[in-house]
């Protein structure tokens, strides 16, 4: 464990430390998680909305937390949940009946104020949402965020050789997405 974690959850274990900690932890993770979350929900506001959730649920279970994985990996656990749950609950409330939140988070993502993004990066969301949820996670972490498999594994508790499938899948997915829209 990074020795900057390492003072952050000593500092979480005492109370009279607890909210500098806090504060400290938060200033440490929050654009990673920000940028993390938005990548899967893609709207600025919800994924501010998501990454305030996720802080919440941070501090609610920070008793609960036994560092059996890094802190980094629990948050990005924890903001890869509440993002699901989002987009599942953003789902279940829409008016307009969906087989999938891709057609729904592609709009959200276009009509969001601060996407700056060109055509070319329109077409590559378009066809990373063309992906099943957890291949488009996958892909995400790996490509964007560069993360290494057994980060990923932590993260999403799923195998290293699981993980390589899915962004091979994706990728091959993508690509032939991409092929066919030009």
């Amino acid at each position: 464990m990074e020795n900057a974690d390492r003072k952050i959850l000593d500092g979480l274990k005492e109370e009279k430390t607890r909210n500098l900690a806090f504060q400290t932890l938060v200033k440490t993770y929050q654009e990673r998680l920000y940028w993390h979350i938005r990548k899967i929900v893609l709207n600025h506001d919800d994924a501010d909305d998501v990454l305030q959730n996720t802080f919440v649920k941070v501090w609610r279970n920070l008793e609960t937390f036994r560092e059996e994985s890094g802190l980094y990996t629990w948050l990005y656990r924890i903001a890869t949940n509440e993002s699901l749950t989002f987009i599942n609950s953003t789902k279940k409330r829409s008016i307009i009946p969906m087989n999938d939140a891709s057609e729904f988070l592609l709009n959200n993502m276009v009509s969001d104020e601060f996407f700056e993004g060109d055509e070319i990066q329109l077409k590559l969301q378009e066809a990373i949402l063309t992906l099943p949820e957890k291949q488009r996670i996958v892909f995400n972490l790996k490509y964007f965020e560069e993360m290494k498999y057994e980060a990923m594994s932590e993260i999403l508790e799923t195998s290293v050789g699981a993980l390589k499938a899915s962004f091979h899948h994706a990728v091959k997915k993508i690509e032939e997405h991409l092929k066919t829209r030009d």
